[in-house]
């Protein structure tokens, strides 16, 4: 018997071989969560049919870069802890691998570099009705996570970051987001350290931000600190997988 587990492992290999953190303008408006939760069951159902294809979000040429690419959501997250990495060039942080996996990590910024890589420029796409063209390198998800090992009841990956959009005193507010692991092992999902071939700027996420390029813009988490594999999500922020989704976006937020 198949397991949904072997199935997506399956089919990511097959094919292959975590600010912008959201966008609030539209967050308290009760007819953009209708709109957008009337179209996120229809749009899951058909890319998730296609699955096994893989296919990729558009890719763009160098000459189509937009000339500003705005910095949404957070900018600097701005906390003493953040400052202090920021101050020393990230040369002290670790991207902290955890959770439901066979051999936990803490990464550096020059083990991610050494690790596949891959460039790709797209668009991105923000719920408040804008889009940019950028040009991305980094990681690529899906190999890093064969290296490591999923435990067999993973099923999602919950990426941790280091602004507070909340300001809580206790980390509460503090930005997360989510994907399962089809979105986990495409192919252009990367962890991303630079940004039109330059290091990530802190407006940008500095130093890693998550790319998962047939998502929304709020999907793509900056400032990454930490990925934890887990079998659901109700155990995290208010239960809905991710900071904007806990505020009435929707979870999945395919495009």
């Amino acid at each position: 018997m198949i397991t949904r587990r072997r199935w997506l492992m399956t089919g990511a290999a097959s094919a292959g071989a975590l600010s912008l953190s959201g966008c609030d303008a539209l967050s308290r408006s009760p007819t953009f969560r209708k709109i957008l939760g009337a179209g996120e069951g229809l749009t899951e159902a058909v890319q998730r049919s296609l699955m096994f294809g893989r296919p990729l979000a558009r890719e763009y040429a160098e000459s189509d870069l937009s000339r500003v690419f705005k910095a949404n959501g957070t900018k600097d997250p701005g906390t003493d802890a953040y400052n202090a990495m920021v101050a020393n060039r990230f040369a002290d942080w670790r991207l902290k691998i955890y959770g439901l996996v066979d051999s936990p990590r803490a990464l550096s910024l020059a083990d991610l570099r050494a690790l596949p890589a891959r460039t790709q420029i797209t668009r991105h796409d923000c719920v408040e009705g804008w889009s940019a063209i950028g040009k991305w390198t980094g990681a690529q998800l899906g190999p890093l996570l064969k290296a490591i090992g999923l435990k067999p009841n993973a099923r999602f990956a919950v990426f941790h970051c280091a602004d507070d959009l909340d300001g809580s005193s206790d980390g509460s507010g503090r930005y997360y987001e989510s994907v399962d692991l089809v979105d986990a092992f495409h192919p252009q999902t990367i962890l991303a350290y630079e940004m039109n071939g330059k290091p990530l700027e802190v407006a940008h996420g500095a130093p890693l931000r998550l790319r998962v390029e047939r998502a929304l813009g709020y999907k793509h988490a900056k400032y990454l600190m930490g990925i934890e594999f887990a079998e659901r999500l109700d155990g995290f922020g208010r239960g809905k997988g991710g900071y904007w989704e806990d505020r009435g976006y929707e979870w999945y937020a395919g495009i």
